[in-house]
């Protein structure tokens, strides 16, 4: 039995299709990144696997559960980091942890999960008084407390400065190392390269693409290609001197060539030399995953006319 298996899972809003026909499964002890814009259905989709929200169609499995049908028994086995983790002001993480116990009626070795996340000095300080990198630390170290076989992190590291965006990875590649299977939203697409062993990139409620960041370079990108610095008169002297494709780029002053053919970079740089142009520094580089990000996502959804339509369910299901 595979953590989680998704097939033609479907959320609609009114005319919206905010989950539109996605399916995927994740592997035991695999982090997937979840990538795509704002509106893209990321958060939907989460939620829906959380048993926070009813799907209108498609099957979904979690740990072997129909979340909305099972979420009481689903809940004791998942840890959940919400967008915008908050906890009660004047509480600290060590008692935020015992009071977390108590809820699940576990009991925890408090101090081995503040040594999990990175938190023992600021055990006991109160939650206001958190830089927001220990504030997600706290979230991190809630959704470990009933010793969770899948964890849930959307956007864990949204809106923090550098260095405490890389102490939550650490913490993540720790949960990675010791097999914790980790569903991981987020709009840092450094940050999925890091720390996913698989990414999938959602755009308008669909997955338009899966699998590794190299196999999805591989399959959407456009392959190797040699980069001049030059002016839009050295592009267009190439293009019209050869039978190479050649793009400009304005802002960055770049003369790029696809290297399609075993020839194509002698070709070029013959022609750049024949051309009579200043041209300055060459490099040959392939699509990183952010080039292929942009290929495929189109733009994203105005989030202002989506609120009115997408609405918290009613009848929830049961809660842990």
């Amino acid at each position: 039995m595979l953590p989680i298996e998704v097939s033609g899972l479907k959320k609609y809003y009114s005319s919206l299709r905010a989950v539109d026909g996605v399916s995927f499964t994740v592997k035991e002890g695999e982090v997937l990144g979840l990538l795509g814009p704002n509106g893209a259905g990321k958060t939907t989709t989460i939620e829906i696997m959380e048993g926070l929200r009813e799907r209108d169609s498609g099957d979904v499995k979690v740990l072997g559960f129909d979340p909305w049908k099972n979420g009481y028994d689903l809940h004791k086995r998942i840890g959940v980091i919400p967008q915008n983790f908050t906890f009660f002001e004047k509480t600290s993480p060590r008692e935020a942890i015992k009071y977390y116990a108590a809820l699940f009626n576990v009991k925890v070795d408090t101090d081995a999960i503040l040594r999990e996340v990175l938190l023992e000095d600021m055990a006991n300080h109160n939650f206001e008084n958190l830089s927001g990198g220990q504030k997600q630390k706290t979230g991190l170290a809630l959704s470990l407390v009933n010793q969770p076989d899948l964890l849930f992190l959307d956007e864990p590291t949204t809106g923090l400065d550098p260095n405490a965006r890389r102490a939550i990875w650490e913490v993540i590649r720790q949960l990675k190392a010791k097999g914790k299977t980790i569903i991981l939203t987020t709009h840092y697409l450094d940050e999925a390269q890091q720390l996913s062993d698989r990414v999938a990139i959602m755009d308008h409620g669909h997955i338009v693409a899966i699998g590794t960041t190299q196999e999805i370079i591989q399959q959407h990108g456009s392959g190797e290609h040699l980069e001049i610095q030059g002016t839009l008169q050295l592009a267009n002297y190439i293009r019209g001197n050869t039978d190479l494709d050649v793009e400009y780029d304005l802002t960055r002053g770049i003369v790029t060539i696809p290297l399609k053919k075993r020839n194509a970079a002698l070709a070029a740089l013959a022609a750049a030399e024949q051309s009579g142009l200043e041209w300055g520094n060459i490099q040959t580089r392939q699509d990183s995953l952010d080039d292929v990000f942009i290929k495929l996502v189109r733009e994203p959804l105005d989030e202002q006319s989506m609120a009115p339509e997408i609405k918290t369910d009613k009848n929830r299901g049961p809660m842990a």
